[in-house]
């Protein structure tokens, strides 16, 4: 019976994993880049929705001609339309909205060229439907695009904040869990940076697979832990979070660089997105610890299962955890498989 009590978890953990990919939704990708004088190549991909395309559309500037879509073809993952456009007063100052955006849950990426080899990115979404293409984009305007987006990258990437959760669960001293992490945020602040830029590069898949395999050993370390020794991620947190965050970071930049980066403000807009990922991560530990001590204050015996090892709460969660990531880690592999076959 208690052997059947932890196969629980791991039922539950597949189904959630299934659920999280079953709705996951891309987000939609317009981009508008010069291809002669007054003319410019657009590219715009819609999310699929039960085979069909999402029933967003894209206004482009007034003054420019074939400024309407032409009909998309599916590409095996989303909706496609590619025309070219004249604009005889160019892009500057010209208002480009989704239309129909509003009534979806989804973002829509706007990347242009004013210039060519100067590329920009705004961030649309249900709340913000469309803008003005500045003149001279200032430094305020990446920021208001890029860190927004990391914010909402590691809010949505749930692979990365469940290590964070584990570790939350892990680690009991607050100084460790201080250090362990700083030292996650300075090991993917690097790789990210690297990758990026071009400096350092890993392919997206394999890479995908070891973050999921990073879980499983915090999982493992859960199920494994007693009072006395202390397992490594206990014992080194920081060197742990280290190890892995360079992992990690090479996640969150194959997220921006499907985004794209300025070309003229490329530091701003790594820096940016970087920002954003911190206070999305720090948001998850601060709620993560309030819902600890408001457990603590209602359920105080149920907040010393969880914290204690070996309990059957605490083995319940560990193994939760290690499911999913096996879950994701199993599909990640048969993925990179897939594409070498």
């Amino acid at each position: 019976m208690k052997r059947l009590l932890f196969l629980l978890p791991l039922l539950a953990a597949v189904v959630f994993s299934g659920q999280v990919l079953a709705h996951a939704l891309q987000p939609g990708y317009l981009e508008i880049k010069p291809a002669g004088a007054d003319t410019f190549q657009v590219l715009w991909r819609k999310p699929a929705v039960a085979g069909k395309p999402m029933a967003i559309e894209a206004e482009l500037p007034q003054g420019c001609d074939a400024a309407r879509e032409p009909v998309p073809t599916f590409d095996g993952a989303a909706w496609v339309a590619q025309w070219t456009i004249r604009c005889d007063r160019g892009l500057r100052g010209g208002e480009v909205r989704i239309r129909g955006l509003e009534a979806t849950q989804t973002d829509v990426l706007v990347r242009y060229e004013l210039e060519p080899g100067a590329a920009q990115t705004r961030r649309l979404t249900p709340d913000d439907t469309g803008f003005v293409i500045p003149h001279d984009p200032s430094t305020i305007d990446v920021i208001g695009t890029y860190l927004p987006l990391g914010v909402e990258h590691i809010l949505g990437g749930i692979d990365h904040l469940l290590f964070v959760f584990a570790m939350l669960l892990l680690i009991r001293d607050g100084w460790r869990l201080l250090w362990a992490v700083t030292a996650f945020t300075v090991a993917h602040s690097i790789t990210m940076a690297f990758a990026t830029l071009g400096w350092l590069t890993l392919p997206g898949p394999p890479v995908e697979a070891v973050i999921a395999l990073s879980i499983m050993f915090l999982a493992s370390e859960l199920v494994q832990r007693s009072e006395r020794p202390e397992r490594l991620a206990e014992l080194y947190p920081w060197t742990v979070s280290f190890a892995f965050g360079l992992l990690h970071g090479f996640g969150f930049a194959g997220a921006l660089s499907e985004i794209g980066l300025p070309d003229t403000d490329i530091p701003m807009a790594l820096f940016s997105f970087n920002v954003g990922v911190e206070i999305g991560q720090l948001a998850f530990i601060a709620a993560a610890l309030a819902v600890f001590y408001v457990l603590g204050l209602i359920a105080p015996r149920l907040r010393g299962l969880i914290r204690s090892p070996g309990s059957a709460v605490a083995l319940c969660l560990a193994y939760a955890i290690g499911g999913i990531a096996g879950f994701w880690f199993v599909e990640r592999v048969f993925g990179v498989v897939s594409m070498s076959s």
